[in-house]
């Protein structure tokens, strides 16, 4: 089977034997996924492909549970403040002297690797590039900084949040979510009895903790580990109640219904635009929404999610606009 995607396509071509070795942060490539070695994620999807296939893998966030490899291959974000934390992650966690590759896309910024490795006093030699990316190597050493030093905090609409470079909107609240938040205000009020509220793609935890203010009895999913961890440590900061965990969209949640689905769905995906995430998310709604339950989500205008909700729902409203975002409101019938 041939890797399908530029970064795999540069690392086939090498004569290492990677047999037992961790790739850290891949991306989703059935070259990778078949072949040898265990996977170390923070993306709910890629973890559950794996699995899938009977190959180990593993959250950063499941302590203790990777073993020592021969090496390791450190797939470059194209966030680089995310990329520094995993490879400090690593110095961390892996034993002193162990292989490092690094590989990545040119338009990704790859070539800034060489200037972390040097400031963090880590060797490094250039191995190959092809299909516009390079791969680099190192070896790993103790740099006496701890990974968790990523994790920050801020204050927005009177609640603490927990961020890390890793989650939507690291560090500040985005523009869309304050609309939604406004909108919600209207639309969800606190209610009499605690209606159980789904936040999907939860982030930062924003939505979840102002709904748990409320009354609302929340449960918060992500595909990302990283936002799934800030959500629990901003309920946390809070002194709020909630449940968080890692589900690609509904994958996670059965058969549970809610009496309403918020939502600031992402379109990304590294640099590419990706609908597919928010289509299943409209898509399936009404199977998980209590007849009456409410869809309100917020969107860029130019995004084409009118048709999807006309679709899944027979109808919908836009409750607020302004000109850059959309909240839209739609009604399980």
């Amino acid at each position: 089977m041939s890797a399908e995607t530029p970064v795999c396509q540069l690392l086939e071509r090498q004569d290492c034997d990677y047999r037992g070795w961790l790739w850290v942060a891949p991306p989703r490539d059935a070259w990778l996924e078949a072949g040898a070695g265990s996977v170390l994620s923070a993306d709910h999807g890629v973890l559950e492909a794996w699995r899938e296939r009977g190959r180990p893998a593993f959250s950063p966030f499941d302590a203790g549970s990777v073993n020592e490899p021969p090496g390791a291959v450190l797939f470059w974000p194209k966030a680089h403040s995310l990329g520094e934390w995993w490879l400090l992650w690593l110095c961390a966690n892996l034993p002193s002297g162990t292989r490092l590759q690094l590989v990545g896309e040119n338009q990704g910024g790859i070539k800034r690797v060489l200037k972390v490795l040097a400031a963090l006093g880590l060797g490094c030699r250039k191995l190959d590039s092809a299909r516009r990316c390079i791969l680099f190597e190192t070896r790993l050493g103790n740099v006496g900084i701890d990974p968790d030093a990523a994790w920050t905090t801020f204050e927005a609409e009177g609640l603490t949040l927990a961020s890390h470079p890793g989650v939507f909107g690291h560090g500040k609240l985005d523009e869309g979510t304050r609309l939604l938040l406004e909108r919600l205000e209207v639309e969800l009020p606190a209610p009499d009895r605690a209606q159980e509220v789904l936040d999907m793609g939860c982030g930062d935890g924003i939505l979840s903790a102002w709904l748990a203010r409320r009354g609302h009895a929340v449960t918060a999913v992500d595909v990302n580990a990283f936002a799934v961890e800030a959500t629990r440590r901003t309920l946390a900061a809070n002194g709020l109640e909630g449940r968080a965990l890692a589900s690609d969209v509904y994958s996670a949640l059965g058969e549970s219904r809610f009496a309403a689905i918020v939502s600031n769905p992402p379109f990304h995906q590294e640099r590419s635009i990706d609908y597919g995430p928010a289509g299943r998310l409209i898509r399936k709604a009404p199977e998980h929404l209590l007849p009456g339950g409410v869809l309100l989500l917020v969107a860029n205008a130019f995004l084409p999610y009118p048709d999807l909700l006309e679709s899944a729902f027979g109808g919908f409203q836009i409750v607020a606009d302004d000109r850059r975002f959309r909240v839209y409101h739609a009604i399980r019938r």
